[in-house]
């Protein structure tokens, strides 16, 4: 259908005439492309005779339509009578060989590649089969343009109906995504009754081409369900954003919405009402592009680029040259006679030039920071060296005391001091007795108010807090002595150092309160610790029981096997068969030298360290492919976590799951999912397997799920499970990384512990 379409738009050139009917006779009004005209001395005025060796008058779309949009020889009489012939080769008008063949062409080959991608990468989900159609489906609308705009019958139908058909597969894969995160759908649940839409396009269409005198009707109303179908899209995701807050959304409404925009807002809603477009459909629709071009910046650029990054500086761009773009566009609209054809040139050419110009001043500005922003050297680095130098020191004390040096000798200030507050008796005490603080120069400020990461400026001194505990507030003092202006990015140096510090302290008092504690209880038994003993000698026998379990059912009795089949060679008395049978025990210690590799990626995984938590997990899923009888469906997001930590602990939760569904489900699909969140991550595992109840759980309380639990109540996360005879099972891990300090009530989450099934 793709190369028939694209055949028919080459075939003729877009040449866009209108025209008027007086006396029988059709003469041209206006012209699209006005560089072209003038250049074959077309004017308004001039009387259309023949077209391709037809008389215009049998040309049945004319009397409708009063628009010559497609011809490759044209006959034309000029007001003197005179008769010219025009032969229209593609390139002669470079605007529409681009904009109407070469843009729509790349696009059609570029979604085959993007569709073929995703069918072969996530093979059986239904979600992704729903995806694949609507990115076909937005090609083939995109490719019908120019056929359609050319009048061609089979283009008209396909144009119509794949424009509604892309719509409705675009709010069908959004139910199934909501429905896929667990998000509450906000929209009518019978998503079906909207397939009735494109058919009732087709149906449309076939019955305007048999009565083209219908067809500006229903060209209408297609443009009307077109916008009515991506106002309730961009509604749904728009609320839904608004209240769920979820990632997922924004990436919808930034990498799919968006392209439509320009169609919708410049041709499609132009067209309904005024009757008028400000760009023609085959410009508008370059926007489309971006669609596929999104999922190669996300699926196949992943492990090359932060995309995340990326995405953010280019929307970053984005904003300041378009608005720019449009501003500039509207003085030139005012001051000039510019056609739109040539507007739209500048505004791209403007549009991208200033894109590639913020790229290249913000790599420029880079490099040349050190002079740029400050004359004392680059912050960033005296940032992480001031760190560097105090997260050495193991005393509170000692830690302040660096601190304070620390920031008199990148400052250059000599009188920096460390305030305590007691916020019982609102007293104020100095760590420096050579300079004193009267209690009216601190009611400048409440210092009760000042939070983490404030740096207020007084008359005297700037103040900014340190840490707080039960009973006192540590603050910084730096004294200006009104001749001291701190810049921007000195105090930007100074906050960030602030956050360090109170990481610092949080951490070292926790280290003296632990060895404070030992340190009594040591006191208290001098023998032992009965509770830190009990509770490593536990975990220590419960991995080892683990391993040996695992080494006793596999390695241990392939090599038994092995010894007993050389036993029996030793005692042969044929020469071949000896020859032969090494030739399988071979093989047995390959299978067994395997096994025993395997477990010692399980206990440190290679890759983890060397190429990262996702070609891990994609290598542990491989191995599953290949052990297990049921569809495995799976997505693994990058994540970006500071806590290292986390990677090893996700890998863990990987393994356990996937070990449980080839253990005891018994299932015929397993999904299991990866997923960013804001502040952490979230991991959702489904199979339709035997299930259990919940009760034999409870009972059972072995090893597995109650692993995971620990792992994840470890981090302060969120483990929940759902389970019954034969309903399959069903777990969430919710981690939110944001703040490791405080403790969650984890009560709140589980309301019963939660066992393994094995």
């Amino acid at each position: 259908m793709g190369f028939y379409l694209l055949y028919v738009t080459y075939s003729k050139p877009f040449i866009n005439i209108e025209l008027k009917e007086e006396n029988g006779e059709w003469l041209v009004v206006d012209s699209y492309y006005k560089d072209w005209a003038t250049e074959q001395q077309i004017e308004p005025g001039d009387i259309i005779i023949n077209v391709d060796g037809t008389e215009i008058n049998n040309i049945s779309n004319i009397k409708y339509d009063f628009v010559l949009r497609a011809a490759n020889d044209l006959t034309i009489k000029k007001s003197n009578s005179s008769l010219i012939h025009i032969h229209i080769k593609p390139l002669d008008i470079p605007q529409q060989f681009y904009y109407v063949l070469i843009a729509p062409t790349f696009y059609f080959f570029l979604t085959l590649l993007i569709s073929l991608f995703l069918y072969f990468k996530q093979k059986n989900n239904p979600l992704v089969n729903i995806l694949i159609f609507f990115i076909l489906t937005v090609s083939l609308a995109y490719v019908s343009i120019g056929a359609s705009g050319k009048m061609d019958n089979v283009g008209i139908i396909i144009n119509r109906s794949s424009m509604i058909l892309c719509l409705v597969l675009l709010i069908h894969f959004l139910r199934k995504y909501f429905l896929f995160m667990n998000l509450k759908w906000i929209f009518i649940d019978n998503i079906k009754v909207f397939y009735l839409l494109p058919l009732i396009a087709f149906f449309s269409s076939i019955y305007s081409v048999l009565y083209p005198f219908i067809n500006p009707i229903f060209s209408s109303l297609t443009l009307w369900i077109f916008f009515i179908l991506l106002t309730v899209i961009l509604g749904i995701l728009g609320i839904s954003y608004l209240k769920f807050k979820t990632p997922q959304l924004k990436i919808f409404l930034s990498s799919i919405i968006i392209p439509f925009l320009p169609f919708l807002l410049l041709y499609a809603l132009p067209e309904i009402i005024f009757n008028k477009q400000v760009l023609s459909a085959d410009i508008s629709s370059l926007f489309l592009m971006l669609i596929p071009y999104s999922f190669i910046c996300t699926q196949l650029t992943e492990r090359i680029f932060d995309m995340e990054y990326f995405i953010t500086r280019l929307r970053h761009y984005f904003n300041f040259s378009f608005v720019f773009t449009s501003w500039l566009l509207m003085g030139l609209y005012w001051l000039t006679d510019l056609s739109m054809s040539r507007m739209t040139e500048i505004f791209f050419f403007t549009f991208f030039s200033l894109i590639a110009l913020f790229y290249i001043k913000e790599k420029i500005d880079y490099h040349k920071r050190k002079i740029l922003f400050s004359t004392k050297g680059d912050y960033i680095h005296r940032l992480y060296t001031t760190v560097d130098s105090i997260g050495r020191v193991v005393k509170i004390e000692d830690l302040l005391e660096k601190f304070v040096r620390e920031i008199a000798v990148h400052l250059e200030i000599k009188h920096v001091y460390i305030l305590t507050y007691d916020l019982q008796t609102h007293q104020i005490t100095s760590t420096r007795t050579s300079k004193e603080y009267t209690q009216n120069q601190m009611n400048e400020i409440e210092l009760e108010q000042l939070r983490l990461g404030d740096i207020k400026k007084t008359e005297h001194f700037y103040i900014a807090f340190i840490h707080q505990d039960m009973n006192y507030k540590r603050i910084l003092v730096v004294d200006h002595n009104k001749s001291i202006h701190l810049k921007d990015e000195e105090l930007l140096w100074l906050e960030l150092l602030l956050l360090y510090v109170n990481n610092f302290i949080e951490n070292t008092k926790m280290v003296e309160d632990l060895l404070e504690q030992l340190k009594h209880m040591k006191e208290a038994d001098r023998s032992q610790l009965p509770w830190l003993n009990k509770l490593l000698w536990l975990r220590f026998e419960q991995e080892k029981y683990q391993l040996a379990q695992e080494l006793h059912d596999t390695v241990l009795q392939e090599q038994l096997h092995i010894a007993r089949e050389m036993d029996v060679f030793i005692h042969a008395k044929k020469k071949t068969d000896i020859q032969s049978g090494l030739g399988k025990i071979h093989e047995h210690m390959i299978t067994s030298l395997n096994d025993l590799r395997g477990y010692c990626e399980n206990l440190k995984p290679p890759l983890l360290d060397t190429l990262g938590l996702n070609a891990a997990l994609e290598k542990l899923i491989q191995k599953v492919h290949k052990r297990s009888d049921f569809v495995l469906i799976y997505t693994i997001d990058r994540l970006y976590l500071e806590d290292e930590r986390l990677n090893l602990m996700i890998y863990r939760l990987f393994q356990e799951l996937l070990n449980n569904a080839l253990k005891h489900s018994y299932a015929n699909t397993v999904e299991i999912h990866l997923l960013e969140t804001e502040q952490g991550f979230e991991i959702i595992y489904a199979d339709d397997g035997v299930g259990c109840k919940m009760e034999e759980i409870i009972i059972a309380d072995s090893m597995g799920i109650r692993g995971m639990q620990d792992r994840v109540q470890a981090f302060n996360g969120q483990f929940s499970i759902n389970t019954n005879v034969g309903e399959g099972m069903s777990i969430r891990i919710k981690v939110i990384e944001a703040d490791h300090t405080h403790s969650y009530d984890y009560d709140t989450y589980n309301r019963r512990p939660i066992p393994s099934r094995g």
